[in-house]
């Protein structure tokens, strides 16, 4: 048996890799194991670590290793597969860091979708950073909107990048960021995920793609969840650009903990437990109300108490 990295996920077909070595090779897997996840729209995600089992220890198109066992995850990101579906689909697992890319414009940031994504990276234990892809168009149009979107993710606690995968603007700090690391680079479709990694290192050719002009909506231009090796040292996992983001396996008592800022002053709330919707003497509340907490970000959070069935943007 030999045990290996999954770095693409190509429906029923599967590349691996003996990270840190980066040899690639193709795998499939079997019934059983499928069955035994069957919870999930895809029982191997890319970043999962696997034994398989090769004909004389080599595989290849025509011979395929077969994944006979997942090994336990560190962590991973998930989200709920479609609207009506109870089945969930994994992102990526065994991750340092999701790169959440957004956009303020072209696409239009949408704070809801943002505010779950980086729920999910908190329930999972997932350290999420904020990338502001660009930048520079941004602050020429709305400069304030700018300086407003930073310092509401930044106060909550998020590492907010300002970057530019057509100027370079950020981008050497994002390269430092990433080394050594295996990252995750996630968001709203046409935001530019796929740039900004193609900025990072040059060597690499994921797909990118252009805006609707007639919605200003990101078209999907990954189809596949792929990892990349970084010539700076570490992987960065490319996934396709996503439309809505339901949370999984979390029950809406406990959504508060999961919004740092609003985490570290619960314990001041004058009931326990408190929904901080509409008791007395609530902490959130009045940080709300005296702009400690935003809120734009306490709105995603009653839209999360409120009907999380609704959350396709």
């Amino acid at each position: 048996m030999t045990e290996a990295t999954v770095v693409k996920n190509a429906g029923s077909h599967y590349m691996l890799s003996a990270l840190p070595l980066w040899e690639p090779f193709p795998a499939i897997l079997r019934g059983r194991t499928r069955l035994e996840r069957s919870g999930s729209t895809n029982p191997v995600a890319v970043g999962d670590r696997v034994l398989c089992s090769m004909e004389n220890g080599t595989a290849d198109e025509l011979h395929p290793a077969v994944i006979k066992e997942i090994l336990p995850r560190s962590n991973y990101i998930i989200r709920k597969s479609t609207n009506l579906s109870r089945q969930s689909h994994v992102i990526a697992a065994n991750v340092d860091q999701a790169l959440i890319v957004a956009t303020l414009f072209f696409p239009e940031v949408k704070l809801p979708f943002l505010d779950r994504l980086l729920v999910t990276c908190e329930v999972y234990g997932v350290r999420a950073v904020i990338v502001l892809n660009k930048a520079d168009i941004h602050r020429d149009i709305a400069p304030e909107q700018v300086e407003n979107f930073c310092r509401i993710y930044r106060d909550a606690g998020y590492e907010v990048l300002e970057t530019s995968a057509l100027s370079g603007e950020g981008i050497d700090a994002l390269r430092q960021l990433c080394k050594g690391k295996t990252s995750i680079a996630s968001g709203w479709s046409g935001v530019g995920k796929s740039s900004v990694i193609k900025a990072l290192d040059p060597s690499l050719n994921p797909k990118t793609g252009s805006i609707s002009s007639a919605h200003l909506q990101g078209r999907h231009t990954t189809s596949l969840y792929e990892m990349y090796p970084l010539s700076c040292g570490g992987f960065i996992i490319d996934t396709p650009g996503l439309r809505g983001f339901g949370l999984v396996d979390l029950e809406k008592e406990e959504i508060y903990k999961y919004f740092p800022e609003m985490l570290r002053i619960s314990d001041g709330c004058r009931f326990s437990p408190c929904t901080h919707t509409h008791e007395p003497g609530c902490a959130v509340k009045a940080a709300v109300d005296e702009g400690i907490v935003s809120a734009e970000r306490y709105n995603s959070y009653l839209g999360m108490l409120e009907d999380d069935s609704k959350f396709r943007l």
